[in-house]
């Protein structure tokens, strides 16, 4: 039976855009054309500013900005905030049986994924109201001011949704949350490789300049040479010589660079079951399960609940006074306090939930992994945020397996129905998943405790892009090698598009 919350969200499907499936067979060069396309079209809107916003402070959800694919001032600031936020919520009701879905019925699935686009909508509305309200786009705003940024907000929100939604249903590659998740990061790293920015520090607007790493060290090799440049960059933070850029440092390419390796590595890491075709005999394959089975979906979660609580903790805190008085409100000690860094104009958090939920921006500075002044302190908070992000990442990876048509049940109903059977057992739906569920759960959660330890040691490190970030970029990239390897053999062989799973 239908449960009774997608029935009631169902009146709000039929007003809600939506992206019709491909009529027909879209091929391989054109699904890149509109990969590309929506990729594009993201990057038009993340450098298009918000008519009528006037920007106040510091930036709420700066630490968020990667795993949300968002750009502040932009037309992109909520970013896929809203979809993953809607998704996790979902994921929730569902793995808490809140809600009952039954993931094998085509109708139930379609008006789970219908109220997933509805809730997204609704939670477009709500965080531009929210930063509205918080004074991101500045104090004293006409209401027609405040309806405008709604709804350039709204607009903007839906697009992103429909792009997701478009690339998902077969008119492009992968999914449209990774692609804007790889887009940003890149840039981000890009960014830290060669960009030259400028800002302002201490109350004499001193102007310093912030160079890449890689102009950083052509600058120095030329004044001091190569050993003391390398030496200089390798860290990049002393206080002695009021230098205090760790994120960009040496240690954060050589961090990775490491993690780029090491997820390449475990990527290729698989169980392979030997699978058979039971019209033609004699004729075998394998089915391979990898170690990274949920790919990079539990730390796109987990990033999301990190991101929520940060912004909830952040508007709690304004509303209590923020930076200008004592904070007395429990609920904004509990959530956490923060203070406005004068060099980066952006909030830090202090203490509470929040200060343990933020990751480490290096290994070694004021917001690093080892804070010189207070050792203890700063590991002790590293290891505890450790500890949530792996916790966080195991529970997703399973309550994943389900919604997403990733469990035992669902792949050997796909095998079946490919024509396939595992030799040795019964060709029948239920031997078949006792086989599958020797393997597929134990290494979900496997996979999700591995991805969730090296997400906190590229933090740790100071990887840049931050850990989560180039872990997801990596992650994302391969998925898209092998998705594109998978699409040509499909191409070649139409046939086998659905035991590939695409």
């Amino acid at each position: 039976m239908t449960s009774m919350f997608l029935q009631a969200i169902r009146p709000f499907m039929s007003i809600t855009p939506e992206v019709v499936k491909p009529p027909r067979e879209v091929h391989f060069n054109e699904k890149v054309m509109w990969t590309f396309a929506a990729l594009v079209i993201y990057f038009v809107m993340a450098s298009t500013p918000i008519i009528g916003a006037h920007y106040e402070g510091a930036d709420p959800i700066a630490l968020m900005r990667i795993i949300t694919a968002s750009t502040r001032g932009s037309l992109a600031e909520l970013g896929i905030g809203p979809i993953v936020t809607a998704g996790l919520i979902m994921q929730i009701l569902v793995g808490s049986k809140i809600i009952s879905v039954n993931m094998g019925d085509p109708e139930e699935r379609a008006l789970y994924t219908g109220a997933q686009k509805v809730m997204s909508v609704a939670l477009t509305v709500i965080e531009a109201t929210a930063f509205l309200i918080g004074g991101t786009y500045g104090s004293n705003l006409i209401l027609q001011d405040q309806l405008a940024i709604i709804a350039q907000l709204l607009a903007a929100g839906i697009i992103i949704i429909l792009l997701d939604e478009m690339i998902q249903k077969g008119w492009g590659l992968g999914s449209g949350i990774s692609l804007f998740i790889a887009g940003g990061v890149g840039l981000q790293i890009f960014q830290g490789l060669f960009a030259q920015q400028t800002f302002y520090e201490g109350p004499n607007n001193r102007v310093e300049s912030r160079r890449g790493i890689a102009l950083a060290f052509l600058a120095w090799i030329s004044q001091r040479g190569p050993i003391e440049a390398i030496g200089a960059l390798f860290f990049r933070y002393s206080p002695t010589e009021s230098i205090n850029l760790p994120s960009l440092s040496l240690l954060s390419v050589i961090a990775s660079i490491v993690v780029f390796i090491v997820v390449i590595y475990f990527e290729s890491m698989r169980i392979e079951i030997p699978i058979s075709y039971a019209q033609y005999k004699g004729i075998r394959s394998i089915y391979p399960i990898k170690l990274l089975y949920v790919s990079n979906i539990p730390v796109i979660l987990t990033s999301a609940v990190f991101a929520d609580i940060y912004f909830i903790t952040q508007m709690v805190w304004n509303a209590s006074g923020g930076p200008n008085r004592t904070i007395t409100n429990p609920l904004a000690l509990f959530l956490g306090t923060f203070r406005i860094d004068e060099t980066t104009q952006q909030y830090v958090p202090v203490s509470g939930l929040v200060y343990y939920l933020t990751p480490p921006q290096s290994f070694v500075g004021e917001a690093g992994f080892l804070n010189v002044a207070k050792p203890i302190e700063s590991m002790f908070r590293a290891l505890v945020y450790a500890i949530f992000l792996v916790i966080l990442c195991v529970i997703f990876s399973a309550m994943w397996l389900e919604t997403a048509g990733m469990g035992s049940r669902d792949v050997a109903r796909q095998l079946l129905q490919s024509g396939m059977q595992v030799p040795g057992w019964r060709r029948c739906e239920k031997m078949v998943q006792r086989r599958l569920e020797m393997y597929i759960p134990t290494i979900a959660l496997m996979g999700g405790l591995f991805i969730g330890i090296l997400a906190a040691f590229a933090d740790f490190f100071g990887a840049i892009g931050s850990g989560m970030g180039i872990l997801l970029s990596v992650s994302i990239i391969r998925q898209y090698i092998d998705l594109i390897s998978k699409e040509k053999v499909a191409e070649m062989n139409p046939s086998l598009r659905s035991f590939l799973g695409i």
